[in-house]
């Protein structure tokens, strides 16, 4: 669905929406999270690469916890351009920074079915990435995940409903918002 397409305006959308996570258990999720990629990558050297878009926040928030060497990069390949339901993988943006030989840690808003964070794993393995290991922000609890993508890092469980916030959006929006956000259940669709 797109911005034109909206039976409610965005702010509706945030006032009818249920805190699943405050933004106290958002920062100490990230400070957890920090504390264990570097007890494993400190000594590495590592690529921390973004999956656009909502992995940005999330990225940018564990990076600015890492007090080791590390350097910034993404790539944007998506199943959610502005909808709220996940289609074909679509590959934007390659990352430019050179993966062979090196740790990657990869970055994202959420882990639901895998399947996106699977590809961006496979492309870095054959890149020459050496060591790739996965950081989420969330982990939605559900059976559907396609691909048996396990991450290393996981900041907080959230239910299987549509969930935003923190890096993840509803139609593009609240991306900014710093706690997260599940649409009702009723209109969450496994979403």
């Amino acid at each position: 669905m797109k911005r034109d397409d909206m039976s409610r305006p965005p702010d509706a959308v945030l006032a009818g929406a249920e805190v699943i996570h405050t933004e106290v258990e958002v920062r100490n999720a990230m400070d957890r999270m920090a504390q264990q990629v570097t007890a494993v990558l400190e000594h590495e050297n590592p690529i921390v690469l973004a999956v656009m878009t909502g992995g940005m926040v999330p990225a940018v928030w564990l990076c600015s916890r890492l007090s080791f060497p590390h350097q910034l990069d993404y790539v944007h390949a998506t199943r959610y351009v502005g909808t709220t339901s996940g289609g074909e993988l679509e590959w934007r943006v390659e990352p430019r920074l050179q993966m062979s030989g090196r740790s990657v840690l990869i970055v994202d808003d959420i882990l639901d079915e895998g399947i996106t964070l699977d590809a961006v794993a496979q492309h870095c393995r054959e890149l020459g990435a050496v060591d790739v290991r996965v950081a989420v922000l969330v982990r939605k609890q559900h059976s559907r995940n396609r691909t048996g993508v396990r991450p290393d890092f996981v900041g907080l469980e959230v239910p299987d409903r549509y969930v935003f916030g923190c890096g993840m959006d509803y139609e593009e929006y609240f991306r900014n918002v710093p706690a997260i956000y599940a649409l009702p259940a009723a209109e969450s669709e496994n979403g």
